[in-house]
């Protein structure tokens, strides 16, 4: 192990300079591709737009004082759903409160901004880390430090901002490592590795295993007496441990968050082929499923050199890439994908753990490169290794036609600024040493320009694939401006909710412009919730857990939503001119939050949501006919199939209603569109096996002479299920919302975690609070004690005996009590460690006393 050190100021410049090569990089890709901030192309694909956007919209609501709800509930999600686990999740980054410096309406600015941030950070903390673990020249490390914070899987991952943090916990981590080999800041260690958890916990994760693999390189490498190293080793651990102990608080929570969360799709793991792999050490490459490996020419070319580089001792060499080897092996592997991924398969790409291979690739060429340019030989060895791999790479197709270009400028670039590198160093030898000077600078400009144009042209490919292959939405404008301010208009809560609407502009359009609606998206959407929501004809994407707005008079009664906004369809979604009228708002006199059932039915939900919103509203209030299913040649359908067999591509309902009355129709298995014949309006219903479910939408009114009829347009294969059509007499459903609002609570306060009913006197029964009732919630009855709260049909109910006249229900997340019992406990134990190690230094720096020197004879000299 190499015990040199580098002065603070050496390190500092490295850092800086990468930040600004990565920055720069990545700002100048965005430029080229014409993407927002840039230019006119969104950044907001697939979960950027959906869900982190809109998080970092609540999370400025909450720091500006203006969000319903505080840290622990959040009331405008899913008509009340636990906060902490999401905050924990994805706004717990020391860099996310940036957003309170910025306009509301410049949220996706907010965002970006953060994101280069943190890329930029992560390229700093490489560079710092790779000159603790070897000396070598400051621009190299800064030019290294850059191409791992650029790798691919930045570039393939920068619309999900929190993960990374991972990306920045890496070297960090490497560098506890580091510490606990030295035996020196052990505070400081347990302070970062707990920052790292808390940031983000699952990219934490990986990191931690990734730095623990560099650990024990470095001690193998070194070789210390077994006493040491597993003094070494003993401190890591103790490290991590209390670490994460700190964050308890936040992990607890989170954990037990997934517990309780709708389970989403089951998946399963299938390695790429290895060719695929190949093709992602490429520049300019993009895929969503294959592990993302890029991380710049030169980096890729100096690992490469690295086994032939005989400067650098064997051991090391032999090390660094059997290490690179493994990881490689675990990537293809399904135990090791697991284990990477906390065990759990994640539900989408399978590889998101390479920015772990992609770190030990840098630190890999940094060995190669700190002991002196390679020379000819090991380029050339490593040359050839990259033609194979660009050879095998070839008979893919994720290598496009601009692939070549970029590969071949970033060869040539790496290679001539290598070679001046290694001879300006001969020259120097024999006194050139002004000649040496100018071929040192042109090769770090070569070698630095190199890197920033590659990673500036990987990045606009993969910005443009990108958004060929995801979803996408558009930022901030006047749809939302529009949306928000008719909400703003509107807002009554907690008198009544404001639903942002069926509309929806993302899958949070509650967080992004207000309200207090349905829509929630999340990997923490409570399991109570979505099931809830499907038994009454709600609708979801994401497998379950990107639950839906339902427009529905019958729902809008049982959860008090007293307005709900109407807007035009989202033009950047439909590719229709956009419509500039403003959104229009339908009021509705509803019950209160805290409703009283003097006989509630306890039978369980079945397969109907129209007999599902019956129950749960105590009332009947539909007419459920018999339907038939015809294809356009006027024969009844078999199994009521459409879409799909013998080309039925206008396919009609039939059936009767009474006259007036609202015709809904649900049909959670068909993808099309659906009207009343005769009428205008158009319902979509959007349904995708295993991944999306349409929910009930309402048609129109049934004709005086009762006889429905609904034209269908498939877009997919689907079916109509046997009760289809649900007739709703509204007269009665105001009379039995008229007779809730009565009976209901007089009174209604909601603050961040506690709700506070006045009941009317003699109320018997039980109280239902139109929440769902997630795990958390304690509730009490008058003076009685709280109590973990019952549920009736999925929302909160407590009992009630005629005596009691209020109402109290409080959250506690679970898991913060144990959370915050193990965080003080490492709290605690890291006071202690830290005590006793000054008591230790002190003692150590204390020189023993001793026996003062006898007085010295006088020496008079001899005459």
């Amino acid at each position: 192990m190499d015990r040199s050190t580098v002065p603070g100021a050496t390190c500092r410049a490295a850092a800086a300079l990468a930040a600004l090569v990565a920055g720069v990089a990545l700002c100048a890709g965005d430029l080229l591709a014409r993407d927002f901030p840039f230019g006119s192309r969104t950044r907001s694909v697939n979960d950027l737009g959906n869900q982190y956007v809109p998080l970092h919209a609540h999370l400025w609501d909450l720091l500006h004082g203006r969000a319903d709800g505080g840290l622990l509930v959040n009331w405008q999600s899913g008509y009340g759903s636990s906060f902490l686990p999401d905050f924990g999740t994805y706004l717990s980054s020391p860099f996310a409160p940036l957003v309170a410096l910025f306009p509301r309406d410049r949220i996706d600015l907010a965002v970006y901004v953060i994101t280069v941030l943190k890329i930029a950070s992560a390229a700093a903390a490489m560079a710092w880390l790779l000159l603790r673990l070897r000396p070598g020249r400051w621009w190299a490390a800064g030019l290294l430090g850059a191409s791992y914070a650029l790798c691919g899987w930045t570039l393939a991952a920068d619309y999900n901002p929190m993960w990374l943090d991972g990306l920045i916990a890496l070297p960090l981590l490497c560098l506890v490592g580091e510490w606990a080999l030295a035996g020196r800041r052990r505070v400081l260690g347990v302070l970062i590795v707990a920052l790292a958890w808390s940031a983000n916990f699952y990219t934490a994760y990986m990191a931690t295993l990734g730095a623990g693999l560099v650990l024990l390189v470095r001690l193998s490498l070194a070789a210390p007496p077994r006493r040491q190293a597993l003094a070494a080793a003993g401190r890591a651990v103790l490290t991590v441990v209390l670490g994460m102990g700190l964050a308890a608080p936040l992990l607890a929570v989170v954990y037990l968050g997934t517990e309780h969360a709708y389970p989403g799709r089951l998946a399963r793991f299938h390695p790429v082929p290895a060719e695929n792999l190949l093709a992602r050490l490429l520049p300019a490459t993009y895929d969503y499923s294959s592990p993302a490996l890029y991380v710049g020419t030169t980096a890729l070319l100096l690992a490469l050199a690295l086994p032939f580089h005989r400067a650098v001792p064997g051991r090391v060499r032999a090390g660094w890439t059997a290490l690179v080897l493994l990881v490689v092996l675990s990537l293809q592997w399904a135990p090791t994908s697991l284990a990477w991924h906390a065990f759990a398969v994640p539900q989408g790409s399978s590889y998101r753990q390479s920015f772990v291979l992609c770190g030990l690739l840098v630190i890999a060429a940094w060995h190669a490169l700190s002991y002196g340019p390679p020379g000819l030989p090991a380029l050339g060895a490593a040359g050839a290794l990259l033609a194979l791999f660009a050879a095998a790479a070839s008979r893919t197709n994720l290598v496009h036609a601009h692939t070549w270009p970029v590969l071949l400028l970033g060869v040539a670039g790496t290679l001539t600024g290598l070679l001046l590198l290694r001879r300006g160093g001969q020259r120097g030898q024999r006194g050139q040493r002004g000649q040496r000077g100018r071929l040192a600078v042109l090769a770090v400009l070569v070698l630095l320009g190199a890197q920033t144009g590659e990673s500036a042209a990987s990045a606009a490919v993969a910005s443009g694939l990108r958004l060929k292959h995801l979803d996408d939405y558009a930022p901030w404008g006047s749809r939302q401006r529009l949306q928000a301010a008719a909400i703003a208009r509107a807002d009554g809560w907690p008198r009544y909710r404001t639903d942002p609407g069926r509309e929806q502009t993302v899958a949070n359009d509650p967080l992004a412009v207000g309200g207090q609606g349905a829509a929630y998206y999340s990997s923490l959407t409570s399991d109570v919730l979505s099931r809830t929501l499907t038994a009454l004809g709600g609708g979801w994407t994401s497998g379950g857990r990107g639950v839906q707005s339902l427009d529905n008079a019958v729902t809008d009664v049982l959860f008090s939503v007293g307005a709900r906004v109407h807007s035009p369809p989202d033009p950047h979604q439909t590719h229709l001119p956009e419509d500039t009228a403003a959104p229009t708002v339908t009021r509705r006199d509803v019950p209160p939050l805290v409703t009283v059932r003097a006989r509630p039915d306890e039978a369980p939900f079945g397969s109907s949501p129209y007999r599902n919103q019956e129950l749960l509203l105590g009332s009947r209030v539909y007419t459920v006919p018999r339907i038939t299913v015809r294809g356009d040649d006027g024969r009844q359908v078999p199994g009521r199939w459409v879409g799909s067999g013998n080309a039925l591509t206008g396919p009609t309902i039939t059936t009767s209603c009474p006259p007036g009355t609202q015709v809904n129709l649900w049909a959670p298995h068909f993808s099309g569109t659906a009207r009343l014949t005769g009428d205008t309006d158009v319902a979509v219903f959007r349904f995708t096996n295993g991944r999306a479910l349409a929910a009930m939408e309402p048609l129109g009114r049934a004709p005086a002479s009762g006889r429905v009829r609904i034209d269908l347009v498939p877009d997919r294969p689907g079916r109509i299920p046997p009760g289809a059509v649900g007739c709703l007499d509204t007269a009665r459903l105001s009379t039995a919302a008229a007779r809730l609002k009565a009976t209901g609570a007089t009174s209604v306060t909601v603050s961040d975690d506690t709700v506070r009913a006045r009941l009317p006197a003699g109320s018997r029964g039980i109280a239902v609070l139109a929440a769902p009732r997630i795990a958390g919630w304690r509730c009490a009855a008058g003076d009685g004690p709280a109590r973990p709260a019952r549920q009736y049909h999925g929302l909160i109910t407590v009992p009630l005996d005629g005596t009691e006249t209020s109402l109290t229900c409080t959250f506690h997340p679970p898991g913060l009590r144990l959370g915050t019992a193990v965080g003080l406990a490492s709290l605690a134990a890291l006071l202690l460690l830290g005590a006793a190690t000054a008591v230790r230094r002190r003692r150590l720096s204390t020189p023993a006393p001793t026996t003062p020197p006898a007085p010295r004879e006088r020496v008079t000299a001899a005459p």
